[in-house]
């Protein structure tokens, strides 16, 4: 039921149009109404019921500024028992009337909603609707089943599957270039055992071949001095570990390979 006006020009517009409370037993329960101002005039409101025992309404009386708007929260009392039929008989009434700028509320006159003093007073009459748990599931199933009646939103929910399984289809191979970049931008450490055992092979050729193509003769401060940065720049590739553990087998290479060239160069001079 519409909220029903006494005048065609409204001061002010109420949202729903009635009050409606889920019924419980010895439970509270509570019912919002937003009131808009939809003048360029401060309006008061005042709330009335028929059962001003059975509600509590808060605020009962205001001051809207132009344009603005307020809550105004009506809450039932816990009720111990169902009302025949689930009826409600109970009716609201918000009155409404132009006040100066910048009233207070607790400045109204006390005729302010008066109609005698001949001032223009709007009125608009609310009812009261009970409902209860098992009717508003029902509701909801008769509407989930006329949703599923329509074809346009039907149409629109497999649309809807469809690109919530290509999301998840995109974001899976997503995650399988990131792996793929990761394991291709870290080769491991076999390249890197194998770069350097070619460098200590090489190294170690080279030894034996000085070593086969020379004469032994004892140089020793030549072969430690050899011997020396062989074992540094092992320990730069490899580690101190692998360095410490050739440096023994490098020395004595070293030390029968250069002596034979370095005395022949000595006797020739």
């Amino acid at each position: 039921m519409t909220a029903v006006s006494s005048s065609s020009n409204q001061l002010i517009s109420i949202q729903p149009d009635e009050l409606r409370f889920l019924f419980e037993l010895e439970k509270q329960t509570y019912c919002d109404l937003k009131v808009a101002n939809t003048t360029e005039h401060h309006v008061a409101f005042k709330v009335k019921t028929t059962s001003p025992k059975k509600y509590f309404v808060r605020p009962n009386t205001g001051v809207i500024q132009p344009w603005d708007s307020c809550v105004i929260r009506v809450t039932l009392q816990a009720q111990r028992e169902f009302p025949p039929d689930m009826q409600c008989k109970d009716k609201f009434l918000l009155q409404s009337a132009v006040v100066a700028a910048h009233t207070d509320v607790d400045e109204l006159p006390q005729d302010t909603f008066t109609k005698d003093t001949g001032k223009a007073i709007e009125e608009m009459k609310l009812r009261v609707v009970y409902t209860t748990a098992s009717s508003t599931e029902a509701n909801s199933e008769v509407t989930t089943q006329d949703l599923d009646k329509n074809p346009a939103l039907q149409q629109l929910r497999n649309e809807r599957d469809t690109a919530v399984r290509q999301t998840q289809q995109l974001q899976q191979e997503l995650d399988f270039l990131r792996r793929r970049r990761n394991r291709q931008s870290d080769p491991g450490f076999s390249f890197k055992f194998a770069v350097i055992i070619g460098v200590i092979g090489i190294l170690i050729g080279l030894l034996l071949n000085l070593s086969l193509s020379s004469s032994p003769v004892d140089v020793p401060p030549i072969a430690d001095g050899v011997a020396s940065s062989v074992t540094e720049g092992i320990s730069t590739v490899v580690g101190d570990g692998v360095a410490s553990s050739l440096s023994d087998g490098v020395t004595s290479s070293v030390a029968d390979g250069s002596a034979s060239p370095l005395s022949e160069g000595v006797a020739s001079n």
